[in-house]
């Protein structure tokens, strides 16, 4: 309602009270918007005319009987109610206008503030306001009073307070409203004071929570308010941010938060800050923690210059980092190059903080791109400015926490492009130049809590295997120096048990070696005992890293030699004796041989007290002191000392001596004798291969001194496997007495009167004690020792030990009746469970829960013995041989997956004799095994072994040689266990190579004689050729993670013997070539002469063509056929030669017409002519290809052209050499006349070669006619015309090419070449490349006359991959360094097809007399149809050398055609996507090409006065070309130009 009709009613009724009583409504209604407002405009006119007490009650009334009300229902209301609140709000605001002297506005804000601070869980009586309405109400509360500074403290800090809790929405809402409306109704000074409460407690909350949700926070507000923070006024008590250290901290986590919106929020505000400064000319800087803060933000005007060149290129470099595409950031690496370079400068000068470069870095770090990431890696390891102390120290903590946690990223350790499989992948060479040059470049003082804290780091989380390899390695590259101490050994023995329990054990143990190495040249010897030095080395594991005999042992002995009395002493050690301090004091190389003595005699000090059914002792107490044992006997051997051996082991010797005679010597003392004793003779042998045994005096005397008490411990151990262990914890006893007498078994079996005495003596009576117990009642734990034992002496003669005829043997053969008895009652016979209630040894209760594995492990060692008896005894009967099996098949649901290798073993042998009258029962054994392998393939500790097992049953002789037509269930099951092999190769390595290496050795033994019995043998093979085949084209493609740990596998194996862990880990070749190299092996092995051999190669020749049906366009189906064509040529010389003329010939030619990558077309092309110079009389075959339809042909006939230019190797062959000849010249004249660029050139080297045999021109020239001019007129084009454009350039490259010169298809015919040359000058990947060492060192391969392992001649091997064909993997660009794609095919690569167009062009434009140029125009930037085809117009009427474009395809759109006006048929055009539009430009700018942008830009030049370069290339488009490219001219292209109109050239 307007004013004037306020007023209407007011002239007309005098009583204005009546009036506002009548506008009123009840406060439990709801009014209309219209009534509302008319009631707004009365108060607001009698409020100009009467401020009476009663008026004024009467709009208080209004407040708390009609808004406030009204306002709280249109909270509860679902629709809102915008434009009900909008009309209330007006309402309100003059209502508070009028009673503002009152204490109406401290009320309403009583009101309206709690709801702004409560969490709507409805407990709160103000929750009937929404939050909205109470924003709005108290926005317009504080809009309509007067500046009321309590209401308004209040006010701030209650927003204050949600800013903290409430969402982002709300947040924005709190912002606009009501600190805007606080700081537009104040004056200067209020403001001042407003912004500075705002400031103080948003900055203050930041510094005591620095999370990214209170940091996003921080900056929502703070840029929201940035205009009234930036102000050009100077006041005293207004927050300035140019000298905040607070504020530039939460600038610095906006710039490194995860989300982007947030991190433009800060580089906003930092901008903002440097342009302040730079307005305000003072020279200003951040002060609030001068003494211990470094200054994050200065200004001086003296160098206002370089601040505003150092923050632009800031600010730009963090906007560029914002994009993902790699090509958009390489650009600004140099600008950080130079921000980098700016801080080193002038960091003693405080002008730029390194915390910035820091945020750069880091933000880099979390991309989401890995390239990007990479990128960032890589650079901050190159940066030199590192090598200053200062900026060192500087960036230490960065090092250490965010460099850190990228570093463990495992896809940055992928090897570069052009590194070879086994080298250090570039990041880990990088890395450790990276730690030498930083610890060396920190201050001396703090290299030390800088490394602690470095290694803590690496203890402190999950390390991948990888990352953690190669940050070991950089560590043990740091220049020896004493930086660590206790806490060092600590920190180093937390990454040893902590982070790498479930590491690859190879790559665990290159680490455990790298981090060894790393302690042994930081460690501060004067600061660790020995204790603490040996306590260190007992986390290394004998069996991975620390073995004697390694360079790694060598190292450590010379390290404690060479440190021996520096060591620190501590009181109640046994090193701290007075006579110990002054041997060492002496340094008379006494000291460590004391310490280990008396700690010797300390540990074998046992109370004649102790209980003698107590547990075993820990065993790594005996593990340590027999390491510090070996350690001191090889540290008096460096001395070229005698050993003290006897001296040292003395006290263990005495003890070993009264085991048999002593029967009251504690049982505590045996133990720990024994534990000692089994770990001397497990660990002193040497493990490297260079060493000899009997060069070794240590082990020498060691085994001396170990065979004088063999007798004593022999006896003890008779006597207590004889029935003296009955208790619960003497299962465990048992199992050490077991491999202390293993191991003395197969240390002193060549003495020859142990060996006489064992045989003959001490088995039969142990044998004999164990049947005894095991045939009469007795205990549990009898049993199950008893039954152990015999398993053991089973496994003994397994190794050879005994002899056949022995007296050992024979009571071993009395097992034979225990098992089978009249009835089969001890098979799988199980062990009762001891009651709970005759326990009471907390020791056994603990067995006793273990239970179940006691009596599994029984039950294996039953099928132990067994399984001896089936080898050694012969053949069962078959009512029994059934029953056996069928136990057997039941054992394996009874015991867990890696116990169960005993009784695949027995199934073995069973299988085959049972399967002729019960195939069902063989069937389910086979199927019942195959699932237990399945389930172990998640542990490799068992699966391999148990694979093993089960393919020596499944594939064993006796079953590879049943056919399909005797039993077609058995076949069948076995085909469908090798397709679910096959499956499983797929996930896990190594898995098929266990079947073929059994396979091959299977059919075709090494060295066996040929015979009858080898004949049938052998003829398995012909029933499995699928394995062959597959074996042939095996190579599965792994995932790239699982790529990259086989890539640091071979590069720790080609390490060698300097790292210990490939001398100590017993390594199982599971490399994914081994079936491969397996199977080629066992080929080469055949004989030709040999029928069934000669049928095998037949017939698997058959096979494996057929793989060619699968081959597709990508890269797996590509290296299939690879590989058969490998396999072909590897078998050529072994086929008769009626069949290779027959069958393999036909198949050659017919590939030859197919769409072939480059390898797979140069081994085609080699076949074809080693098939024909087998064969020469089928030349007809080749004539014949080249007479085929011409457009089925298309550029595959340049196989056929290659083969030609051979022709050399094939003439001498031939009859009627002057006929065949002439036909080469005439078949090379005809396609010299193609239409194909390609084909033309081909041809022409084919004729050059062919015209350049001398010998076989026998015709005169007159009898040639006018073949000779055409031929020279031919040649002689070929040289000179093609000296335009890049023609020249093709016609060298093909010439050069290794197939056309170095390649030699006749004494190139080797191993070699075949699976290694030929593949790397293909530019294959090089995983498919089988080098040499391969065969040498994975299989005993033959080496043959007609097909020599190696080369004879090296000039193919010294050739370089050349670039005239278009490579299966590309040439590699740098690009390719940040994108990990895969290559994709780059159209701007100069081909010879793609230069075809160009050299097309240059002759129009020289039949038609036209200029051309050298201009190249680039519009990959363009993407609209119609002004591309209006400049393609341009270009060419212009005589440009071509035109760029991002794609060919704008050629076909009809828009494009209408401005065109086919001038895109006469000029050359090429595709460049903008992606790669960087790296084409430098490619140019190398060939000497001008790069010129069209962009108005402030130090651009006009077109008029500008002088066009030679080579000059144009580059349209895109105003921020800048950010892409560093160009030499930018150029203006003003639209009133006289001569060149906007339509014409202006986009």
């Amino acid at each position: 309602m307007s004013n004037f009709l306020i007023n209407t009613l007011l002239s007309h009724h005098p009583d204005p009270e009546h009036l506002f009583s009548t506008l009123c409504w009840p406060s439990t209604s709801r009014p209309d918007i219209e009534k509302i407002e008319a009631l707004t405009v009365l108060i607001k006119e009698l409020s100009n005319k009467s401020q009476e007490e009663r008026f004024i009650c009467k709009v208080q009334s209004v407040i708390w009987n009609q808004c406030m009300p009204l306002m709280q229902t249109i909270s509860s209301a679902d629709d809102g109610g915008k434009d009900m609140l909008s009309a209330v709000c007006g309402l309100f605001a003059v209502c508070v206008s009028t009673c503002q002297t009152h204490d109406v506005p401290e009320k309403v804000s009583q009101v309206l503030l709690p709801v702004l601070l409560s969490r709507d869980d409805g407990n709160h009586e103000t929750s009937r306001f929404d939050m909205d309405v109470a924003i709005e109400v108290t926005a317009v509360l504080l809009s309509s009073i007067s500046y009321d500074r309590d209401i308004i403290s209040r006010t701030l800090s209650c927003t204050l307070c949600c800013v903290k809790d409430l969402s982002d929405s709300v947040i924005s809402k709190i912002i606009v409203r009501i600190w805007f409306t606080i700081l537009k109704s104040c004056d200067k000074a209020s403001e001042s004071e407003v912004l500075h409460q705002i400031w103080d407690d948003l900055l203050s909350w930041h510094q005591r929570d620095q999370t990214e949700s209170v940091s996003a926070r921080v900056l929502v507000c703070l840029t929201a308010l940035s205009d009234h923070l930036y102000s050009s006024e100077t006041s005293q008590t207004r927050p300035d941010p140019r000298r905040s250290q607070r504020f530039f901290r939460a600038i610095q986590a906006g710039l490194t938060h995860k989300d982007s919106v947030t991190r433009k929020r800060a580089l906003y505000l930092l901008t903002r800050c440097v342009a302040l400064a730079e307005i305000k000319k003072e020279d200003v800087f951040t002060s609030e923690e001068p003494n211990r803060d470094e200054i994050l933000f200065r200004w001086t005007s003296e160098k206002k210059q370089l601040l505003r060149e150092f923050w632009e290129d800031y600010a730009l470099v963090l906007e560029t980092l914002e994009e993902n595409q790699i090509h958009v950031i390489r650009p600004v690496l140099n600008r950080i190059d130079m921000l980098v370079e700016t801080t080193a400068t002038d960091i003693q000068g405080g002008l730029f903080s390194p915390s910035w470069l820091l945020c750069v870095y880091q933000r880099m770090f979390h991309s989401e791109n890995k390239a990007v990431m990479k990128e960032g890696v890589n650079h901050l390891l190159e940066l030199k400015a590192l090598h200053r102390p200062a900026f060192a120290l500087a960036f230490s903590q960065f090092v250490i926490g965010p460099l850190m946690d990228v570093l463990s990223e495992s896809s940055l350790y992928h090897r570069a492009p052009r590194q070879n499989i086994r080298d250090c992948p570039e990041l880990g060479v990088k890395l450790q130049m990276f730690m030498v040059n930083f610890f060396k470049s920190l201050p001396e003082e703090n290299r030390g809590s800088v490394l602690l804290q470095l290694v803590q780091r690496l203890g402190s989380r999950h390390w991948c295997a990888v990352p953690l390899l190669f940050l070991s390695q950089a560590l043990s590259c740091l220049s020896p120096c004493p930086l660590l101490g206790s806490d060092g050994l600590h920190a180093f023995r937390e990454v040893l048990r902590c982070t790498m329990i479930t590491h690859q054990v190879l790559l665990r143990g290159a680490s455990q070696c790298f981090l060894l190495r790393a302690a042994l040249c930081l460690t501060d010897v004067s600061a660790v005992s020995l204790d603490e030095i040996f306590g260190f080395l007992l986390h290394f594991r004998a069996d991975e890293s620390l073995c004697r005999g390694t360079a790694l042992w060598k190292e450590l002995c010379n390290w404690l030699q060479a440190n021996e009395g520096c060591f620190r002493l501590t009181n109640g050690d046994p090193g701290s004796s007075e006579e110990l301090h002054a041997e060492t004091s002496n340094r008379d190389g006494a000291s460590i041989f004391s310490c280990v003595q008396q700690r010797l005699k300390t540990f074998l000090t046992v109370p004649a007290s102790s209980d003698q059914t107590e547990s075993l002792p820990d065993p790594s107490e005996a593990e340590l002191l027999v390491r510090t044992v070996l350690l001191t006997a090889d540290l008096q051997q460096n001395r070229s000392e005698e050993p003290r051996l006897e001296l040292l082991l003395q006290p263990l010797l005495d003890v070993l001596q009264r085991l048999s005679t002593n029967v009251y010597l504690v049982l505590q003392k045996t133990d720990k004798s024994l534990q000692l004793l089994l770990r001397l003779l497990q660990l002193h042998r040497r493990r490297s291969d260079t060493e000899k045994e009997n060069e070794d005096v240590v082990a020498v005397t060691l085994k001396t001194l170990m065979l004088s008490v063999v007798e004593s411990v022999q006896e003890f151990l008779l006597r207590r496997l004889s029935g003296e262990l009955r208790e619960l914890c003497d299962v465990e006893r048992s199992d050490l007495y077991l491999s202390v007498l293993r191991e003395l078994v197969l240390t002193y079996s060549t003495v020859s009167w142990y060996g006489s005495n064992l045989q003959q003596n001490y088995i039969p009576k142990l044998t004999a004690n164990c049947l005894r117990i095991l045939g009469e009642p007795s205990e549990q734990v009898q049993r199950v020792v008893s039954m152990a034992t015999l398993a053991l002496l089973c496994d003994v003669d397994d190794r050879g030990v005994l002899n056949y005829r022995s007296e050992a043997m024979r009571t071993l053969h009395s097992l034979t009746d225990y098992f089978y008895p009249s009835s089969s009652q001890h098979l799988n016979q199980t062990l009762l469970k001891p009651t709970s209630v005759t326990i009471s040894d907390p020791v056994d209760s603990v067995v006793l829960k273990d239970w179940g594995r006691i009596v599994a492990q029984f039950i294996r060692d039953q099928w132990t013995c067994l399984s001896f008896l089936q080898k050694s005894a012969g053949t069962l009967q078959a009512p029994v041989a059934s029953e056996v099996l069928r136990a057997a098949v039941d054992a394996l649901a009874l015991l867990p997956g890696h116990l169960v290798l005993p009784v695949l073993d027995f199934m073995a042998s069973v299988v085959p004799q049972v399967v002729q009258w019960d195939e069902s029962l063989c069937i389910e054994a086979i199927c019942a095994s195959w699932k237990v392998v399945q389930a172990l393939s998640t542990n490799p500790h068992d699966f391999w072994y148990t694979l093993q097992g089960f393919v020596r049953l499944a594939f064993h002789q006796g079953l590879l040689q049943l056919t399909e037509e005797q039993n077609p269930r058995i076949t069948a099951c076995i085909q469908q266990i090798v397709t679910e092999l096959m499956e499983l190769a797929q996930v896990r390595s190594g898995v098929f190579n266990v079947l073929i290496q059994h396979c091959c050795e299977t059919w075709l033994p090494c060295g066996a004689a040929e015979g009858l019995q080898s004949d049938a043998v052998f003829s398995m093979a012909l029933l499995h050729l699928d394995i062959l085949t597959e074996a042939c084209v095996y190579g599965p493609v792994f995932r790239r993670d699982q790529r990259l740990v086989q890539e640091v596998q071979s590069y720790v194996e080609q390490l060698g013997d300097s790292c210990a862990a490939n001398i100590a880990v017993n390594s199982d070749n599971r490399d994914d070539q081994f079936p491969r190299v397996c199977v080629l092996a066992f080929l080469c092995r055949l004989n030709p002469s040999n029928r069934l051999h000669q049928r095998l190669m037949e017939e698997l020749d058959a096979e494996i063509s057929k793989s060619k049906v699968r081959y597709y366009s990508n890269s797996i189906q590509h290296r299939v056929k690879n590989r058969v064509w490998q396999t072909l040529l590897l078998l050529l010389h072994k086929l008769r030669p009626e069949f290779v003329s027959e069958c393999v010939l036909s198949h050659v030619c017919e590939a030859g017409f197919c769409s072939n990558q480059a390898s797979v077309k140069y081994l085609i092309e080699w076949t074809l002519i080693l098939v024909l110079h087998q064969n020469p009389s089928r030349i007809q075959n080749l004539w014949n290809c080249f007479s085929l339809d011409h457009e089925k042909t298309k550029t595959s006939i340049c196989t056929f052209l290659s083969v030609l230019v051979h022709l050399n190797v094939l003439l001498p062959k031939l009859q009627d050499k002057e006929v065949q000849w002439r036909r080469a010249v005439e078949v090379s004249l005809q396609w010299c006349f193609s239409h194909n660029f390609s084909i033309r050139l081909y041809a022409l080297l084919a004729l050059k070669r062919v015209w350049e045999l001398e010998d076989a021109r026998v015709l005169p020239e007159e009898h040639l006619g006018a073949l000779t001019t055409v031929v020279q007129a031919c040649l002689q084009q070929a040289e000179a015309m093609q000296n335009t454009g890049n023609a020249m350039k093709n016609w060298s490259r093909i010439q050069d090419h290794f197939f056309f010169s170095a390649f030699n298809p006749i004494m190139d015919y080797s191993v070699e070449t075949i699976f290694h040359i030929f593949p790397l000058l293909s530019e294959l990947a090089e995983d498919e490349w089988l080098p040499l060492w391969k065969f040498e060192r994975f299989v005993d391969f033959p080496i043959g006359a007609a097909l020599p392992s190696k080369n004879p001649v090296t000039d193919l091997c010294e050739f370089q991959p050349g670039d005239w064909i278009q490579q299966d993997k590309g040439g590699l660009e740098q690009e390719e360094r940040w994108a990990e794609v895969q290559k994709k095919i780059t159209p701007w690569k100069l081909s010879v097809q793609e230069q075809e167009p160009e050299l097309m062009a240059q002759q129009r434009a020289a039949r038609l007399g036209k200029l051309t140029s050298n201009l190249l125009v680039v519009a990959s930037l363009i993407d609209k149809p119609t002004n591309l085809g209006g400049l393609c117009r341009t270009c060419e009427i212009f005589g440009a050398k071509a035109l760029v474009l991002d794609s060919l395809r704008h050629v076909n759109d009809k828009q494009f055609q209408v401005l065109s006006v086919s001038s895109e048929l006469w000029l050359p055009m090429l595709e460049v996507k903008p992606t790669e539009l960087s790296d084409f430009l430098l490619l140019k700018k190398r060939e000497g090409y001008w790069v010129i942008g069209v962009e108005q830009t402030s130090n651009s030049q006009s077109l008029r006065d500008y002088t066009f370069p030679e080579r000059s290339l144009l580059l349209l488009g895109f105003p921020h070309l800048r950010m892409l490219l560093e160009k030499e001219t930018c150029m203006s292209c003003q639209q009133n130009h006289p001569t060149y109109t906007v339509g014409q050239i202006s986009i």
